[in-house]
């Protein structure tokens, strides 16, 4: 008998999920636990194992689809045998041209109701939420599939009450996003019309993938929320290097993985995040919610795009916990691996564009967060030192320029400086355990 393959729910608040690529076509044969397919969705990318070993008898799902979780996508079962359609179901073809079939399901309550929002376009987190604050989920605009509240939507729905805005009567619907609503006076311009193409000109025009809308909307939105203001620091990483030089080969073969800059930077920075907790929280409305625990995302590039994988209570790990998270992390980012809720509940983010040979940027801040550290390429450069004596001289010296962009809605230049200047001070004179 056929075996059916159905969309998996990759996380509680994941409701829907688009097929990205089929491994298999049908009538091939697949292994248990080959991948089948890849799938993205609103958190993140993943490649689906087969369930069962046997042969692809049928795709019922087209690439590019998006379905909600439970959908049928493929059949397998035995070379030859011939799968039966169940009642309700359409025949590949279709579904390939209906690109979100409907699982069977019972009827579901009339789209204007409390009951049908309640149910069909809010997940229970975000009924738990509208419970708690007491807000009627229909006054809530939803930005989701279908016009879904999501949890950014109550976040936003909950910052505008908070700070004076009318929420018994829905203000005018903005530009969906899956971010929080900008605040009026920095109200999203609106989007610039299509570009015209000269006849003849040479182009090649093709539309964003899901990650790429995703990370746009989410960066668009980030600096209509947060009051960007920027500082860079000079690290001096000689120590640094001089640690590595010594220790580098013990440790990869005591732990089996790379000592890289990287791990060092996430030590200090989870250190000086202790000292400032302020950095390490976020902004809800006219309230400042400081995080217990210290949650540090790492943005991971990818050929199709960028995701920033967590490492969690990273200030209770050492210098090799360190470096296996990271290692571990980006790996599987890499390789589609990732699990959701290992991208979730990031408190402060570390970039590192210096892997890619850059002096320093200033990065796009991580909503909710308020603060993200970019780290540059360690060069060598001349520098003027002074010993003991107050003598001056030119020296070389392996520096680092980084930056921090945060939110001047909460952390004031002062703050941000003497941050940088803990992380400085930590990676310039710890021992990091190696001593």
């Amino acid at each position: 008998m056929a075996f059916d393959v159905v969309m998996p729910q990759m996380g509680e608040s994941i409701t829907e999920a688009t097929i990205l690529k089929w491994h298999r076509q049908a009538g091939e044969a697949i292994g248990k636990d080959e991948t089948l397919y890849e799938i993205s969705t609103d958190k993140v990318d993943a490649e689906i194992p087969a369930p069962i070993a046997g042969t692809l008898l049928e795709i019922l799902v087209a690439v590019n689809a998006t379905v909600p979780v439970g959908t049928v996508v493929a059949r397998i079962g035995a070379a030859g045998e011939q799968p039966a359609a169940k009642a309700g179901e359409q025949p590949a073809a279709k579904a390939a041209e209906q690109p979100a079939p409907a699982p069977a399901a019972t009827p579901a309550p009339a789209e204007d109701s409390l009951e049908g929002r309640l149910r069909s376009k809010s997940s229970p987190l975000v009924r738990r939420m509208a419970e708690v604050e007491g807000v009627d989920l229909t006054q809530v605009k939803g930005s989701g599939l279908m016009g879904r509240v999501t949890k950014e939507d109550m976040e936003a729905h909950l910052a505008g009450r908070s700070s004076g805005q009318a929420a018994a009567a829905p203000a005018p619907a903005p530009a969906p996003v899956p971010t929080p609503a900008p605040a009026p006076a920095l109200a999203a311009a609106p989007r610039p019309a299509a570009p015209a193409f000269a006849p003849g000109e040479r182009v090649r025009v093709e539309p964003m993938s899901r990650m790429r809308k995703l990370i746009s909307d989410n960066m668009i939105a980030s600096k209509h929320t947060s009051a960007h203001v920027y500082t860079v620091f000079e690290f001096d990483m000689s120590h640094v290097a001089r640690l590595r030089a010594r220790h580098r080969q013990a440790f990869e073969a005591a732990y089996g993985t790379k000592l890289t800059f990287l791990p060092f930077t996430l030590m200090a920075a989870a250190k000086a995040l202790r000292a400032f907790p302020v950095v390490n929280a976020s902004v809800s409305g006219d309230s400042i919610v400081y995080k217990q625990d210290i949650n540090i995302g790492i943005a991971v590039a990818l050929d199709w795009g960028l995701i920033v994988p967590v490492i969690k209570g990273a200030d209770q790990l050492n210098l090799a916990g360190l470096a296996r998270a990271a290692g571990d992390l980006a790996a599987r980012a890499r390789s589609k691996q990732l699990k959701p809720d290992e991208i979730q509940e990031g408190t402060f983010t570390i970039t590192n564009p210096g892997s890619f040979g850059e002096t320093f940027g200033l990065p796009v801040i991580n909503q909710p967060q308020v603060a993200i550290m970019g780290m540059g390429a360690v060069k060598k450069r001349p520098v003027v030192v002074t010993d003991g004596d107050g003598n001056d001289a030119i020296a070389i010296r392996e520096i680092m320029f980084s930056g921090l962009s945060f939110d001047h809605r909460i952390i004031d230049g002062s703050t941000a400086d003497l941050f940088m200047a803990a992380v400085k001070k930590e990676l310039e004179t710890a021992s990091f355990g190696l001593d």
